[in-house]
């Protein structure tokens, strides 16, 4: 199954593929019977790619499209206004139930419910690295992983104050200049 491409977005419901860039954000189009397109904002609208997902698992974490292999294999979704644990536990055995959500379930058989029907979802993976903005992306979400948690911004001010090379700043004067 080839999720390469696809992304939810922050905010919005639904999943967009991804057409391209351009200076402001990323260009998507949605994947329902409107194809509207949209310009994701780089700065605030935060994007999740569809291959990078994963369910808490007990011992490991179970990638999304594994979940889908499994929920195709089995025929058929149940209704989202029903009891979803039990047919999540089939679907998807050895996730942490304490920290998959039912709204993180439902979430998860909408989804599928809105790709089984493309040809994306019949088709293998490829190898190559994608669109020049599919691997920007994947940069940048990997980029964001590496950053340090607890002092991210202290640590990038001080970065940039060591890489400075412009004179020291003058001596801040405390007297008044209306002649006191």
């Amino acid at each position: 199954m080839n999720l390469r491409g696809i992304v939810a977005v922050s905010g919005r419901p639904g999943l967009f593929k991804l057409v391209g860039q351009n200076k402001v954000g990323y260009i998507l189009e949605s994947l329902d019977a409107q194809k509207t397109k949209i310009v994701a904002n780089i700065t605030n609208t935060k994007l999740a790619s569809l291959e990078d997902i994963t369910v808490y698992g007990e011992d490991e974490e179970i990638k999304l499209a594994d979940i889908f292999a499994k929920i195709s294999a089995k025929g058929s979704t149940p209704d989202l206004k029903g009891d979803l644990r039990a047919y999540f536990l089939e679907v998807a055995p050895g996730h942490d139930q304490e920290k998959v959500y039912a709204s993180d379930m439902k979430k998860i058989i909408t989804w599928y419910n809105l790709l089984k029907d493309l040809p994306l979802f019949t088709e293998e993976t490829p190898e190559t690295p994608g669109t020049p903005a599919e691997v920007k992306l994947s940069e940048e979400k990997s980029a964001s992983d590496k950053k340090p948690k607890a002092s991210g911004a202290k640590a990038s001010a001080s970065a940039k104050a060591t890489t400075k090379t412009s004179a020291p700043a003058k001596k801040a004067s405390m007297t008044s200049k209306k002649g006191v």
